[in-house]
């Protein structure tokens, strides 16, 4: 069958794409220039002369651009402009933090930051300005692809997640389909798609249609099931003189490990040192609040099923739990909920103890979140699955708390947590962890951890 020609010609749509994406790295990168020739580079305890400086420039691009990759904050054509933006410009809050402690070291004294401040104002100017004209340049020029769903029998309306999310823009679902639809119909439905969603079909059916929309290029997405991601850490070997796919259980190597323990205990005790501070002022307002404890201890399942006691700050009422009966948090409404309890939880610091299972070699810093035993075997009685989640040890932050939200379902979230072990690397804890500071910041990251864990206390 002829390959049918897709609206968007992907050379040109990818090669436009790269240039203004470029010229964003360019006029960000300028800005610092600028300034770093106009108050620092005469400055320096040595000159750097021209070679020096266009180093340190370089290293500015490089920085803003990993970072900027790690929080999505070019993909003009998926994200929201607040979303681009916001991305942009916490990404540039690190780059100019890395940038400013740099500075610091090649001058051998403290010096005035008002130069960076007045970088990163322009800044943050030029990132929403860029967001809200790429934004706008890419819809006008690139109408929404005509959008074919075909889901299984259980999933929910994906047009309207798809509008939810703001996506409408991107992709016009012109028509919702089953298989069975496919199977009375034959390919007529797909035939003026340009995208076609996949989910929740069984793998026959969904590998039929995939061959097809491959065939006639289509873009396809597809919403993967647990076989999916368990294959999604298969290793090719030779074998046979067949092409042979090994699936092992979760396997890192001993430098991954011995790295990511090394890692956990730096970071862990740099934190706890950094934030002292907060600890004895928390703890002193949880006291003063009903004299109860100030810390509060659960079990929790970790690596291979191991318990330990996670340690948070107290956040409810002594008597949350009086009956011994599990409960997840209902969130900000929760009656249990004590008002000091309140802010912590809406700033995050009632995780901060968590450090101490970190060192304590409970945790790590990226992992699969631990589950209360009572949960996970509710999870587990509906979900046998849930528990290859156990196959590394539990993290602070991790892929299902990156990229889940608090609607998202124990079977998704196993799906993500199963991503990450899949493919363990120290590039990715790192990637997962400069993820978690921004999503800190977005208006619906509260959700996102209120529920994945359980009873917040």
């Amino acid at each position: 069958m002829e390959s049918k020609k897709n609206t968007h010609n992907s050379f040109k749509h990818s090669l436009l794409l790269r240039v203004i994406k470029l010229l964003n790295l360019v006029a960000i990168s300028g800005v610092f220039a600028l300034i770093w020739y106009s108050y620092y580079a005469d400055s320096l305890y040595r000159n750097f002369f021209r070679k020096g400086n266009w180093v340190v420039i370089l290293l500015y691009a490089v920085l803003y651009f990993t970072y900027g990759r790690v929080y999505e904050a070019f993909h003009i054509s998926q994200n929201r402009i607040s979303e681009i933006a916001g991305s942009q410009i916490t990404a540039l809050a690190l780059t100019n933090g890395i940038m400013i402690l740099l500075t610091w070291i090649l001058m051998r004294r403290f010096y005035s930051l008002w130069p960076y401040v007045l970088c990163f104002a322009v800044q943050c100017l030029l990132c929403t300005v860029w967001a809200y004209l790429t934004n706008h340049w890419y819809f006008k020029r690139y109408p929404p692809m005509k959008t074919v769903v075909v889901e299984g029998n259980d999933m929910k309306n994906i047009k309207n997640i798809v509008e939810a999310h703001g996506l409408s823009r991107k992709y016009d679902v012109i028509r919702t389909v089953t298989v069975e639809d496919l199977e009375r119909e034959g390919t007529g439905p797909l035939e003026d798609a340009e995208a076609v969603f996949l989910v929740g079909l069984h793998s026959h059916d969904r590998n039929q249609i995939l061959k097809y929309c491959i065939d006639s290029d289509i873009r396809a997405f597809i919403k993967p099931r647990l076989g999916d991601v368990i294959m999604n850490g298969a290793t090719e070997v030779h074998m046979m003189n067949l092409p042979i796919l090994r699936v092992v259980r979760y396997r890192p190597t001993p430098e991954y490990l011995m790295l990511k323990r090394v890692f956990d205990l730096v970071s862990a005790l740099v934190v706890l040192i950094l934030t002292s501070p907060i600890f004895l002022i928390v703890s002193i307002l949880i006291k003063a609040q009903d004299k109860g404890p100030v810390f509060y201890k659960q079990k929790r399942l970790t690596l291979d099923g191991k318990q330990f006691e996670l340690i948070k700050f107290r956040s409810m009422r002594v008597d949350a739990e009086a009956d011994g009966i599990a409960r997840l948090s209902t969130g900000d409404r929760d009656s249990r909920i004590t008002p000091v309890g309140r802010v912590i939880r809406k700033v995050r610091i009632d995780e901060l103890p968590q450090l101490i299972n970190i060192i304590k070699g409970d945790m790590s810093v990226v992992g699969p979140r631990p589950e209360r035993p009572e949960i996970a075997e509710e999870y587990e009685k509906e979900l046998p699955e849930f528990r290859l989640r156990l196959q590394a040890k539990a993290g602070l932050t991790g892929y299902a708390q990156v990229y889940g939200k608090y609607n998202t379902t124990p079977y998704d979230k196993l799906c993500m947590d199963l991503i990450y072990i899949a493919h363990p690397s120290f590039i990715q804890d790192l990637k997962l962890i400069f993820a978690t500071i921004w999503i800190l910041f977005r208006p619906e990251s509260t959700e996102g951890f209120k529920g994945e864990d359980g009873v917040k206390v």
